[in-house]
């Protein structure tokens, strides 16, 4: 600890700091998870992925109590669905840290890593680019969802949170987007509110859960963890506060693109087919995604067609 402060005034801390906090505005203003940008983030700027994972779930378990606190405080988790993700989430997620470990040597965790977190990021590419399909849909149907508490599905809810708990547990990546797409997917009358509550409340168990399995075996960089926290909260604060200054649509896309091309970077694809495809994503994306939207109904470009609001009252 004595050598704390030296490294913290380091060139490669405040690196750590400023993607930090740049990470937290684009969590704040989707909503999305921030390990899916973090952790390769913090591997590209030369942490060791063992200890990179280690240090966002960490950070991240911090950061979503705060989330999670308003949501629960406000009442908008279903806590029956919180239950049986954790049922299934904990158990898997802390043992992420220990499959790491029992990979080999140093070399062999890299790589194995490295290809684990490239697949979870083209994972967490899918599941993102499917929860914007699934809102597009509710905007074709008027932007109405049912507030009537859905019937809960045990076995299918636990086996998500146990997937889920995994690919967190292994990667960090994954609370922030696959949960929330798969509740989507299990429980489509879910209200937005209950939907992100229920999402954020059961993330804090599962990510501190796999902290803990990595903190046992791997341990934490305080010159990496300290930037991570103080430039993720205000961060996100920001982004949170930019929202509506901002096109969700555009964003949202554009994440999609850039896990899309992280994910395949990672897992060892040329750069020449890394460039051709991302130049295909950002020419072809925004045609085809206007083609979907003129099947639903809608037209063909609109910012603001991603909210979600409650049914009336009387």
């Amino acid at each position: 600890m004595t050598d704390l402060l030296p490294a913290l005034l380091t060139g490669d801390a405040l690196g750590v700091l400023i993607v930090a906090f740049g990470v937290g505005i684009v969590v704040g203003l989707t909503g999305m998870g921030g390990g899916a940008l973090m952790t390769p983030a913090l591997i590209f700027l030369g942490v060791n992925p063992a200890a990179a994972v280690a240090n966002d779930l960490v950070a991240a378990s911090v950061n979503k109590s705060v989330g999670a606190a308003v949501h629960w405080r406000q009442g908008s988790p279903d806590l029956r669905l919180v239950t049986y993700l954790m049922i299934g989430s904990i158990p898997f997620a802390l043992a992420g840290g220990f499959i790491v470990k029992s990979v080999g040597d140093e070399a062999a965790k890299t790589e194995f890593l490295t290809h684990a977190i490239g697949i979870a990021l083209l994972i967490a590419a899918a599941s993102y680019a499917m929860r914007i399909y699934l809102q597009l849909r509710y905007v074709a149907a008027g932007n109405i969802v049912s507030d009537v508490a859905p019937r809960i599905n045990p076995i299918a809810t636990i086996l998500v949170g146990a997937f889920g708990g995994l690919l967190v547990g292994i990667t960090s990546v994954g609370s922030g987007s696959l949960i929330m797409v798969s509740l989507l997917l299990l429980y489509p009358t879910l209200a937005a509110p209950r939907l992100v509550g229920t999402d954020l409340v059961q993330a804090v168990p599962l990510v501190l859960a796999a902290a803990i399995g990595h903190v046992v075996t791997e341990g934490v960089i305080w010159a990496v963890l300290i930037p991570l926290i103080v430039g993720g909260m205000p961060g996100t604060f920001l982004g949170a506060r930019l929202a509506g200054w901002v096109s969700q649509s555009v964003i949202r896309r554009g994440i999609v693109i850039v896990l899309t091309l992280t994910g395949l970077k990672m897992l060892g694809t040329p750069p020449e087919w890394v460039g051709i495809i991302g130049a295909g994503l950002l020419l072809l994306g925004p045609l085809a995604w206007g083609a979907i939207r003129q099947r639903a109904g809608l037209t063909a470009f609109d910012n603001d067609s991603t909210a979600w609001r409650l049914p009336d009252r009387d």
